[in-house]
Parts: structure tokens; sequence; C-alpha cells
């Protein structure tokens, strides 16, 4: 698997509430290498989406510390970390969050040219057929169905080859039988490119075809699971 690529020490999330603070995350370490997969999972108000967010570098933590490509994230700055998200992260959600003004192959296009890649169609038409699209380059998203929306968003979090891909509820607006060809090219991507996967996911049979598995109960790690 090769060395470290995202390290989390003991990570704590302390908001204020009407009733005083509230302890959304306590006391959390996880480790990953490149290649790893990992599943959060959890009922709603665990943490999980929280934990995503602090290990992406879209939040700060309370306390303890994320590294993400040996970089510790609070040691920079928002514009700094913004830069190491671009270099190194790819982003997957349940809602898609593909751009309505652009088609299929604009969608995917636009962090390799945000990036300054001069190969960014190319890549872009490759990463749309490998995910089933070669011939929808040119629909809009309004014109996909959400399981082609979900590959065109696939495509594009893959585009740049990140070292890490957060994937938030990746099938949770999709039926099962899509859900399950999005899992399929998940993993598929994940292992050809390498790519470490970190997803949070309601799915259980989802959530076990990850090489690593935490449950969260009330921001804690509760029997994490490494099948």
């Amino acid at each position: 698997m090769g060395s470290s690529i995202l390290t989390a020490k003991d990570l704590s999330k302390v908001v204020p509430s009407a009733e005083g603070e509230l302890t959304i995350l306590h006391e959390l370490s996880l480790e990953l290498n490149k290649g790893d997969s990992l599943a959060i999972v959890g009922a709603s108000g665990s943490g999980k989406s929280t934990l995503l967010g602090l290990l992406a570098g879209l939040d700060l933590p309370s306390k303890g510390e994320v590294t993400l490509a040996g970089q510790a994230l609070s040691a920079l700055d928002e514009d700094q970390r913004a830069r190491i998200r671009a270099e190194h992260v790819g982003f997957v959600f349940q809602s898609f969050q593909l751009l309505d003004s652009l088609n299929a192959l604009e969608n995917v296009m636009l962090p390799l040219e945000l990036d300054g890649r001069k190969d960014a169609r190319e890549r872009a038409t490759e990463l749309l057929q490998r995910v089933g699209l070669g011939q929808r380059l040119t629909h809009s998203p309004r014109q996909l169905s959400g399981g082609e929306q979900q590959r065109v968003a696939i495509a594009r979090a893959f585009a740049a080859e990140p070292d890490v891909l957060f994937a938030d509820e990746p099938t949770g607006n999709l039926d099962s039988h899509t859900g399950e060809r999005i899992s399929d090219l998940l993993f598929e991507l994940n292992k050809e490119s390498g790519t470490t996967l970190v997803l949070v996911t309601h799915d259980e049979r989802l959530a076990h075809r990850c090489r690593r598995l935490i449950r969260l109960e009330a921001g804690q790690m509760v029997a994490p699971l490494e099948p």
C-alpha cells in the first residue's frame, strides 16, 4: 500500500449550542495509506459528514490534527488548504453538484482547465468513455439520468488523479441497481488509479466492500472493523 497519505490524530469538534458546548466528534484517530478504502458509517447525527469535512480540510477541528499528503492542515490558511485540496483531493457528493450550464464533457474538463492541463478535453473524453458515457459528451445534466449524472461526477472527481477521493453518500439518491453499478465503478477506479477512497454511506453493502470500516456513535468511534 505504501506510506501514509491521510492521518487524523485525536480529532475533536465542539460547537456552541443553546445548551452550551456540543461535542460532535471526540478524540478520533485513524491512518490511511495510498490505495486504502475506508467506509464511515453511523446513524444520522453521529458525526460522519463532520469527520469527512475535517479529513478533507473543509473545516478545522477544535482539537487534534489532520495530515493530508504530508501537510498538517491546521498549519495552513484557507487559501493554502484550498490549494492542497486542488492538488490532492477529489469529491463525489450525493447531490452530484454538476454545473447545469455545462455539458458532461465540460463538467469533467473544468477542474483540468483550472489546473492548466493542455490535455483537458482528451482526458475528460477518455474518462467519460471509461464510465460508459462516450455517447453522452454533449448532453447537459438535465438530459442525463441520476445514475448518469453520478457517473459524470465520478469522472470529474478522478480527472485530476487525486491522491484521496472523498465520497459523501455517493449512492444515496440512486435506486439499488444503479447504486450497485456506481459502487462497482468507484472501486474499479480506486483500484486502477491507486487513489485512497474515503466514503460516508448508509449502505452497509457498500460499506463492507471497503478494506476498512469505522462506525460512529455520538461522535465516537465504536468497534472499528478491519475486514
